[in-house]
């Protein structure tokens, strides 16, 4: 199967709520927490998140939502309340790199002095460790989004981990750093995930506003998406990869300046250490 038709399959329409503006881990009494760094000279490691930082509730994610005749659809997705300050936004993207559109992507936001999130899938970065490596020095933040975007739910947690613990080895070999975050594809979560991510250093994010993009619903449909979500704490779900994204790079380029102008901070949600 050729690497621009491995996503390409139909993504299930989870849009879960998703962090911004305060990145902090979180104790049981809801203040910030998180680990300290590791000491100058030190190996860099995945420090195990205990599960009160769990921030994504409930802990469940079994696919599609259910739909029973007569009654409103039941969602199995992850819920986070938002939390960010001001006029505060976060653009993701996943599934890449794609050494198609995701250049592209990049000269798009460097040309605003803006900085995003990547959720990018091991099998694409280990043939595309410099876009990694741009994203790094560019500011951007990489997140894990698994080795080959299989639905998580279905799969042992042996084989869960190999898919995140191997997309971390290539993150940390191309951008630099271990991935802080990850995302679930689908937006299907557990227990099982949410468990094995903490143990991997990773923290859950998902998403607020879902642009549809990878439906190629035209160029104008995106930029209108974006627009009419736009508000203070949005994370918005993107793609540079997974098949013809090309309305996905045009539509950044229609919307992005159009949110600066209204006043819109686009910045990446990051660790905060005591």
């Amino acid at each position: 199967m050729k690497k621009d038709q491995l996503f390409t399959r139909r993504r299930v329409l989870l849009a879960g709520a998703a962090a911004a503006g305060t990145a902090g881990l979180l104790t049981p009494g809801g203040e910030p927490a998180a680990p300290p760094p590791p000491a100058a000279g030190a190996p860099a490691r995945a420090v195990p998140l205990k599960p009160s930082a769990y921030r994504l509730q409930p802990l469940t994610g079994y696919g599609p939502p259910r739909t029973v005749p007569g009654r409103t659809p039941v969602r199995h997705e992850p819920l986070l309340k938002i939390s960010g300050r001001g006029r505060t936004m976060v653009l993701t993207f996943d599934d890449g790199p794609d050494p198609r559109y995701t250049p592209e992507i990049l000269d798009t936001l460097r040309d605003h002095d803006v900085r995003a999130m990547f959720f990018v899938c091991g099998e694409m970065a280990s043939s595309h460790q410099d876009l990694l490596a741009r994203m790094s020095d560019e500011g951007h933040v990489v997140g894990n989004h698994t080795w080959s975007h299989p639905l998580l739910t279905r799969l042992s947690r042996s084989r869960i981990r190999e898919e995140m613990e191997r997309t971390c080895e290539v993150i940390e070999e191309g951008y630099g750093d271990r991935p802080e975050w990850f995302r679930a594809p689908y937006g299907a979560w557990n227990r099982a995930v949410f468990q094995l991510g903490a143990e991997l250093g990773m923290e859950p994010l998902a998403w607020t506003v879902d642009t549809l993009d990878w439906t190629s619903p035209g160029t104008r449909a995106i930029t209108r998406r974006v627009e009419n979500g736009a508000a203070p704490g949005v994370v918005v779900l993107s793609h540079d990869a997974g098949g013809d994204r090309s309305q996905s790079v045009k539509a950044l380029r229609a919307y992005l300046p159009q949110l600066l102008d209204a006043g819109y901070h686009l910045t990446v949600p990051r660790r905060q250490y005591a």
